[in-house]
């Protein structure tokens, strides 16, 4: 799927603007503060009705306005049209519309949009929490594995149950163990879609990382959350005592974390911070690679300052790779001279100029 139209009211500084964009590589440059990750963001609203920048409303929301409002015409893979929109009002209200219906979820659009960002702050998946790289282990299984939502939503509901009583004491034993037996079998079901999902991930991402970079005796290994020689019910049984102390269940998916190793160390606290661009670049266009393979259809990836901290050499490789995918992407940059070259002549390109908020699209950078 792509955008084929992107209409944006209220977000940041971006003056009212309406976007055809190329099915493929669009390249956004200007200078520092012009705006141009603000269209980045724009179009994450639409995907995700959150911003990649900021956990608070009112700095997205434009001053003075009540509400930004973005709205997008999506080329199905299928075929056909779906038109979206989200509105994020300052109060935190927000409303999401999906052709002329309102929508009950957020979920709803990522099925419909699915996003990948590549930006400055990427480099937290391999350094930050754990939550971090569950949240990227989770879009793909999303995306890849339609009976994940539900089992997923099941294990939130039974973790909620069993954390009040665990701080509360408030349920009888029955409904205790009937709890701890529902997140037990939801914990199963998830556990077994992200083996799946990274038994296929692993093979993809070792091959994408080739091509950026030599990291001989990089791993990616999957922690499931407990001890993998003990059945989570005998986990929970055993650290019941401690989840009381602590008010919550200390074993389960939800602790589950990627780990990437280099030797014996976390790669992050080895490898440069362009090595890591490299590492996270590969992890996201080996998921792209799969939501094809699994749904025909393609991710929109978001790059944001793409020529930082690579080399020409790096760069090149990079867009290469991206231009396989054969997706809608969209790159934002300084000096567009940077990315002039390395794409083939049939890919189509469009080149935006971002000026303080206002946003010319030029030419295709062949002409």
């Amino acid at each position: 799927m792509s955008l084929r139209r992107i209409m944006v009211t209220a977000v940041r500084n971006l003056h009212p603007v309406t976007l055809s964009p190329s099915p493929r590589i669009n390249i956004l440059y200007g200078a520092n503060g012009s705006g141009k990750t603000s269209v980045l963001e724009a179009v994450h609203l639409l995907g995700l009705a959150r911003s990649f920048r900021s956990t608070r409303l009112n700095p997205v929301i434009q001053y003075e306005q009540p509400a930004c409002t973005v709205f997008g015409e999506v080329q199905l893979a299928e075929g056909g049209t779906s038109n979206l929109g989200v509105s994020r009002e300052r109060a935190g209200e927000f409303t999401i519309r999906i052709d002329g219906q309102n929508a009950k979820s957020a979920a709803q659009l990522a099925e419909l949009l699915p996003l990948q960002l590549i930006n400055p702050d990427s480099f937290r998946l391999l350094e930050g929490a754990p939550k971090i790289r569950r949240q990227f282990l989770d879009w793909g299984v999303f995306h890849v594995e339609p009976r994940f939502l539900p089992a997923w939503q099941r294990l939130q509901k039974a973790l909620r149950q069993r954390n009040s009583w665990l701080r509360h004491g408030t349920l009888d034993p029955a409904s205790q163990a009937a709890w701890d037996r529902e997140l037990c079998l939801a914990s199963a079901e998830i556990d077994e879609y992200r083996r799946n999902y990274i038994k296929a991930l692993k093979p993809v991402f070792e091959r994408t990382l080739s091509e950026l970079v030599e990291l001989d005796g990089l791993t990616l290994s999957y922690y499931r959350g407990w001890d993998k020689d003990r059945e989570l019910q005998e986990v929970l049984a055993s650290s019941l005592l401690r989840d009381q102390q602590m008010g919550h269940t200390q074993a389960g998916p939800q602790r589950a974390d990627l780990r990437l190793r280099l030797a014996a160390n976390n790669a992050a606290d080895i490898l440069s911070r362009g090595q890591q661009k490299l590492v996270v670049c590969a992890l996201r266009i080996a998921q792209g690679h799969l939501v094809s393979q699994a749904r025909r259809g393609h991710c929109i990836y978001l790059v944001d300052d793409l020529p930082s901290e690579l080399d020409d050499q790096h760069r090149r490789a990079l867009c290469r790779l991206l231009e396989e995918l054969r997706c809608q992407v969209f790159i934002t940059c300084v000096d567009h001279e940077l990315l002039r070259e390395g794409w083939q002549t049939e890919t189509p390109v469009a080149l935006f100029h971002v000026e303080q908020g206002r946003i010319t699209q030029t030419h295709d950078h062949r002409e």
